[in-house]
C-alpha cells in the first residue's frame, strides 16, 4: 500500500516521516511531497525516501504531481493509495502574501491546494479501505475567526447566522473586514482550517453517496498547539519568548503543559491513517483530538455553507468533467 504525506518536513511532518519508518509500516511504499525537494537535504540523503516538490500554493504543480502519482498507481509501479495524510500548513501572522495566481497564500496552501490535491488522487486511492487525514484546528472555532471575501471588496461573514457566502466571480480571496475581530492572520488560518473542517463533512456526504467510493473515510486530526516551523513569520514574541522560552519552562515545570510533543501527534494521525494496533476501524466522518471524537464547529455543520463553499472551490480550482473520479463532483 502507499501513503501519500504533504508538508513532510519540519515539525509535525518530520515526525511523521520518523514514525513511517517504524517496521510495522515496512509495507508501505512513502511519498514524501515538500515545497522545495532540493532544499531538505536530511530527507533526499536517505535513498530510501521518495521525496518530491509539490507546491500546494500552484494549482498548475498540483495538477502535475496528481497526475504522475496517477499514473504510477494505474501502471502498477507502485500500491494504490491507503492514505492520503494532508500534513502541509502555513499562518501568516498578519504578513499577507499573495500566490502567482493572485490567491492569498495561507487559503491557498491550508486548502484549496489539498483540495485539488485530494480531488484528483481519489482514483488512485484504495477503494476498499483507503483513508484522507488532514490536519484541523481549534482556530475553525473561533467565533470572529473568518471575514472573508471572494471577490473584490464584498465582506463575507461566515458566523452563524450572518447571510450568504457571495458568488465567485473571478479574482483573489482575501480578508474582508479588517476592523473587527481577531488579528488578521490568524483570521485567514482559522478560515482556511475551517473550510478544510467543511471539506470533510462534506467530501465524506458526496463519498457515501458514490457507488465506488462509498468506502472511502475521510478523518480530521487536530494535533494541538506544537512548537513547529509554522511559527517562523510570527513576531518575536510568540516565535522566541513564548515558544522557545516560556513554553519549554512550563513543560520543564509540568510536562503535560505547554506545547504537545510532534511525536504524540504524530502518533495519532498515523492512528487515524491506518487504525490502531489490531486493526480496530475508525468511523468516518470523524474529528479527532488526543484519541477522542470532538464535534466540529457550528459552522462546519452548516449544509446549506458547504454547498457554496464546494461549488466556489471547483471553481476557482477549476476543476472540470473528467479530473476527477468522483461521480457528484460539481
Amino acid at each position: 500500500m502507499s501513503v501519500v504525506v504533504t508538508g513532510a518536513n519540519g515539525g509535525l511532518g518530520s515526525a511523521i516521516v520518523k514514525e513511517l519508518a517504524d517496521p510495522k509500516y515496512s509495507s508501505c511504499h512513502a511519498i514524501y511531497t515538500v515545497r522545495d525537494a532540493t532544499r531538505v537535504p536530511e530527507l533526499t540523503s536517505d535513498p530510501a525516501l521518495e521525496v518530491v516538490s509539490l507546491d500546494l500554493t500552484d494549482l498548475d504543480n498540483v495538477r502535475q504531481v496528481a497526475k504522475a502519482i496517477n499514473a504510477r498507481v494505474f501502471s502498477g509501479e507502485i500500491p494504490p493509495i491507503q492514505a492520503l495524510i494532508l500534513n502541509a500548513g502555513f499562518q501568516d501572522f498578519g504578513k499577507q502574501s499573495w500566490t502567482s495566481q493572485g490567491l492569498d497564500t495561507t487559503f491557498a496552501a491550508n486548502y484549496l491546494g489539498h483540495w485539488l490535491l485530494t480531488l484528483l488522487l481519489l482514483q488512485s486511492m484504495n477503494k476498499a479501505a483507503g483513508r484522507i487525514v488532514y490536519m484541523g484546528s481549534q482556530a475553525h472555532e473561533s467565533p470572529k475567526r473568518a471575514y472573508w471575501c471572494l471577490h473584490g471588496p464584498e465582506v463575507q461573514d461566515l458566523r452563524p447566522g450572518r447571510g450568504q457566502l457571495p458568488r465567485h466571480r473571478g479574482g483573489k480571496v482575501e480578508p474582508g473586514d479588517r476592523r473587527r475581530g481577531l488579528p488578521r492572520g490568524y483570521r485567514r488560518y482559522g478560515a482556511s482550517k475551517l473550510f478544510l473542517v467543511m471539506m470533510q463533512h462534506e467530501l465524506q456526504a458526496r463519498l457515501d453517496a458514490d457507488r465506488d467510493l462509498g468506502r472511502l473515510c475521510v478523518v480530521g486530526v487536530d494535533p494541538g498547539v506544537m512548537s513547529t516551523g509554522m511559527q517562523r513569520l510570527a513576531p518575536w514574541v510568540i516565535r522566541v519568548l513564548i515558544f522557545k522560552i516560556i513554553y519549554p519552562l512550563v513543560q520543564f515545570v509540568s510536562p503535560s503543559s505547554g506545547p504537545r510533543p510532534t511525536s504524540r501527534a504524530a502518533g495519532e494521525v498515523l492512528e487515524a491513517a491506518f487504525g490502531k494496533q489490531g486493526g480496530d476501524e475508525l468511523p468516518k466522518d470523524r474529528y479527532m483530538f488526543e484519541g477522542s471524537e470532538r464535534e466540529t464547529g457550528e459552522e462546519s455543520r452548516d449544509v446549506a455553507k458547504r454547498t457554496v463553499v464546494w461549488k466556489e472551490t471547483v471553481a476557482l480550482t477549476g476543476l472540470k468533467e473528467g479530473d476527477t473520479v468522483l461521480a457528484n463532483w460539481q
